[in-house]
């Protein structure tokens, strides 16, 4: 079955960037033009997702209206004749019928928010995008992992080196055989120390799995942090189906973190058009007066 879905956790507090998130969810942080969450769902749309289901938690209601009919502010736009503005506001809505929203209403980890989109999903394979975490890439990285998908099924994740020396703060891949930028693996291990790490290719906030998670999450108790781990379920899974880790094209930027999400400004602020020069301008009078 092709994948047509996708789970965007968006009920998590934020607290790596309060206060800002005090009274903003995360997901709504702007990145030079739009919130954060628009390049994740753009990125999904891209990829041929046809529903999206997010999982929200208490005061994230604002999300659900940004994808939503803005009739007071679309009716002055148009008024004024500001087109231009107009279409980026209608752009932003998604098409009706194409999204849901579920509640998750503890914060019991990643598993468990993935878990709350059960019967949305169906018994279908999915897509997980976290909403935190930008990817730059032509095509998308979730693009990029479909297409792979569609040749090996299975279950995919997405990984990106890094440093040997940051491995240890990173969740990675043990590999077994690699075909180009699509890697069998054998298991995941959290942090490993660098010396024992058994790859750097970093899981990267994008996975493709399949129905049969849902009962593993359903069954699976508290992991690291007193929470429902996705990787605890995920590894259980991979005693039984494939997995592949996919290399994909492209910069990620973690919005979840103040150093990242001031990367993620910088780097759309240089690729935007209606910004780059003064981006440009700036970055090089900053690097003078260092």
């Amino acid at each position: 079955m092709r994948v047509r879905k996708a789970v965007l956790p968006v009920a998590g507090l934020g607290t790596r960037v309060l206060p800002a998130t005090k009274a903003i969810p995360k997901e709504l942080l702007p990145v030079v033009d739009r919130p954060v969450i628009q390049y994740v769902v753009d990125e999904a749309l891209e990829a041929g997702i046809e529903h999206i289901v997010f999982v929200t938690g208490r005061s994230k209601g604002a999300i659900e209206d940004y994808f939503d009919h803005a009739y007071e502010l679309e009716t002055q736009l148009a008024a004024k004749s500001k087109t231009d503005i107009l279409k980026q506001v209608e752009a932003s809505r998604l098409p009706a019928g194409s999204s849901s929203f579920v509640r998750q209403q503890q914060p019991l980890g990643l598993g468990h928010a993935v878990w709350c989109a059960r019967d949305v999903i169906g018994n279908e394979p999915f897509a997980v995008l976290l909403p935190d975490v930008i990817v730059k890439g032509k095509p998308s990285s979730l693009k990029q992992m479909i297409d792979a998908y569609d040749k090996v099924g299975g279950n995919v994740i997405a990984v990106d080196p890094v440093p040997e020396e940051r491995v240890s703060s990173y969740g990675v891949i043990a590999p077994v055989s690699r075909d180009g930028r699509l890697i069998k693996m054998s298991g995941m291990v959290e942090k490993p120390p660098r010396e024992s790490a058994p790859s750097n290719l970093a899981i990267t906030g994008r996975y493709i799995l399949q129905p049969e998670i849902f009962g593993l999450l359903e069954k699976q108790g508290a992991g690291a942090g007193g929470e429902i781990q996705l990787t605890d379920s995920m590894a259980k899974l991979m005693e039984i189906q494939d997995f592949y880790a996919y290399e994909f094209e492209g910069s990620v930027h973690d919005c979840g973190n103040k150093t990242g999400y001031f990367d993620a400004v910088l780097a759309h602020a240089l690729d935007n058009p209606d910004t780059a020069e003064f981006a440009k301008a700036l970055v090089k009078k900053t690097a003078q007066g260092l």
